[in-house]
C-alpha cells in the first residue's frame, strides 16, 4: 500500500479513537463518486485496522446518499447498488457503518414546485433547487443526529487541490491545530476532510489500484467517469451549505439542471452509447430555452405582487405542457429502462392537489397522462363509492348545474389540503373561491 493512503488511514484512526474521544457519530456524505467512494474506502480500511487491534469501534458511521429524484439515472442505479453492497458488507465484517438515503419532502420535489406551482427552471439568479432538494434532507437527517448525541461530525470528500475557492473555503473555517472544522450554518456540527490533501492522480490512483471493500467495481465507477468525460468537478450529493457549487457544472448533477448553458456530461454519455437518455436531454434543453419567454410566465408572483418585468410563475397551459412532455419522455426511457420513474405518482397527485388550491380546474393530470401514456392514470378517485356519491350529488343538483360544480370543487380544496396536512387556509380558500361564484351568479344575472 502506497505510503500516503496508509498515513491518511492512521490519521483516520487517531481522529476516530485519540483526538476525540467522544461517541459523536461521523456522517459520510456519499455520492458514488470518485471522492466520496475513496474517503468512504480509507475509512473502512481504518475501521478494519481497529478491528484488528481488538478495539472497539463504538462510534457510528452513517453512509448518507441523498436522492435527489432527478438524479442522472445512470448515476442512481450505479449508486444504489453500490449503498446495498455497503450495507451487506458493512453487517457481515460487524462495522458500525449504516447506510441512510434521504429524499426531498413532497412539497419540496422538483416537479412538484416547477409544474404544481409554475416555479420557473432555476438559474444562477433564481436557484430554489439546491436547498429544497438537497440541503433540507440532509439538514433534517443530522439535527436527528445532533439531537440524540449533542453533535455530529461530518465527513466530506472535499479536496484542496479542486480549486483555490475550495481551499480558501476550508482554511476559513479550520479551527487552528484540528482537524476539525466549525459548521457554517449547522450548530454542534463539526466538519472533516480526510482526504483534504488528496491532488486528483492520487484518487484515482486509490480507485485503480484499491480493491473496493464492500465488492463493488472500482472499474464500473472509472468507465462511468470516463463515459462522462466533461469536467472533472464532483458535485456533492450531500450539500449543507450554501456555499457549495451547484451541480449545475458537476459530472453527476441533476439531469433536469438549467443553471449552465449546457450538460456535457449528459451529452458525454449519450455520444458514448446511452443513447435512451435523448429524451431527459431534450426536455432539459427545451426548459431551458423556454424559461425566459414572457409569453410562458404570469405578470404576477404567487403571492399576488406584480412580478419583475411580468416574470412570475408559469402560465397553468405551460406547466401542463412541460408535464405531457415528461410523461412522453419517461415513456420512451421505459422502453429501455421499464423500471425507471422521471416524476412518481405521488408528485402526480400532489400537483393536482396544488393546481385545486390555485383554482386550476382546467387542467386534469389523469388527461395529461391519458395523452402521453394512452392508458388511464389511477388517481384513486374512481372506486365505486366515489361514484355513487358523484351521482347523488348530480341529482340533487339537477335544477342547477353550476352549484354541482362549486360544491365538487369546495369538495376537491378540502380533501387536497388534507393530502398536503396543510389545513391553514382551507377557510379563506373557500371563502375565495365562494366570492368567485357568486360574482359569476351575479354578472350572469345582470
Amino acid at each position: 500500500m502506497a505510503k500516503f493512503i496508509q498515513n491518511i488511514v492512521d490519521e483516520i484512526i487517531d481522529q476516530y479513537l485519540f483526538a476525540d474521544t467522544s461517541l459523536r457519530p461521523w456522517i459520510i456524505g456519499f455520492s458514488g463518486g470518485k471522492d466520496s467512494t475513496v474517503m468512504l474506502q480509507l475509512v473502512w480500511k481504518a475501521l478494519k485496522d481497529i478491528q484488528k487491534l481488538g478495539i472497539a469501534t463504538r462510534r457510528d458511521v452513517y453512509v448518507v446518499c441523498n436522492d435527489t429524484m432527478v438524479e442522472n439515472p445512470v448515476i442512481t442505479e450505479y449508486v444504489y447498488r453500490v449503498l446495498d453492497k455497503i450495507e451487506t458488507a458493512a453487517r457481515d465484517e460487524g462495522l458500525p457503518i449504516n447506510v441512510r438515503k434521504t429524499i426531498p419532502r413532497l412539497e419540496d420535489s422538483f416537479w412538484v414546485n416547477l409544474i404544481g406551482k409554475g416555479y420557473p427552471a432555476p438559474n444562477n439568479a433564481f436557484r430554489w433547487c439546491t436547498e429544497r432538494l438537497k440541503i433540507k434532507p440532509t439538514s433534517r437527517f443530522i439535527v436527528e443526529q445532533v439531537d440524540e448525541f449533542g453533535e455530529a461530525v461530518i465527513l466530506i470528500g472535499t479536496r484542496s487541490s479542486e480549486s483555490a475557492n475550495r481551499a480558501k473555503s476550508m482554511k476559513k473555517h479550520a479551527l487552528k491545530g484540528k482537524r476539525l472544522t466549525k459548521h457554517p450554518n449547522q450548530p454542534n456540527t463539526y466538519m472533516y476532510a480526510p482526504i483534504r490533501h488528496l491532488r486528483l492522480e492520487e484518487v484515482w490512483y486509490v480507485i485503480n489500484t484499491m480493491p473496493s471493500p464492500w465488492g463493488a467495481s472500482n472499474e464500473e465507477l472509472f468507465q462511468i467517469y470516463s463515459d462522462a468525460s466533461a469536467d472533472d468537478y464532483e458535485c456533492p450529493t450531500v450539500v449543507t451549505d450554501k456555499e457549495h457549487k451547484s451541480c449545475g457544472q458537476s459530472r453527476f448533477g441533476c439531469w433536469v439542471c438549467t443553471v449552465v448553458k449546457q450538460d456535457k456530461s449528459m451529452t458525454a454519455l449519450i455520444e458514448n452509447g446511452l443513447t435512451w437518455l435523448k429524451p431527459l436531454l431534450n426536455l432539459r434543453n427545451e426548459l431551458a430555452e423556454e424559461r425566459n419567454i414572457i409569453e410562458n410566465r404570469m405578470p404576477q408572483r404567487r403571492n399576488g405582487t406584480n412580478a419583475v418585468n411580468g416574470m412570475g410563475p408559469y402560465y397553468p397551459w405551460y406547466r401542463a405542457s412541460v408535464l405531457e412532455r415528461l410523461l412522453k419522455a419517461q415513456k420512451k426511457v421505459q422502453n429501455e429502462k421499464p423500471h425507471l420513474e422521471l416524476i412518481t405518482n405521488q408528485e402526480l397527485v400532489a400537483i393536482q392537489t396544488i393546481w385545486y388550491r390555485d383554482f386550476i380546474f382546467d387542467q386534469k393530470i389523469s388527461e395529461i397522462y391519458h395523452n402521453a401514456y394512452k392508458t388511464d392514470l389511477d388517481m384513486k378517485d374512481h372506486n365505486e363509492k366515489k361514484e355513487k356519491e358523484l351521482e347523488l350529488l348530480k341529482k340533487s343538483c339537477q335544477g342547477n348545474p353550476d352549484d354541482f360544480e362549486l360544491i365538487q370543487e369546495l369538495l376537491t380544496l378540502q380533501k387536497n389540503k388534507s393530502l398536503l396536512n396543510r389545513k391553514r387556509g382551507l377557510k379563506d380558500d373557500i371563502e375565495t373561491r365562494i366570492e368567485e361564484y357568486l360574482k359569476k351568479e351575479q354578472k350572469d344575472v345582470h
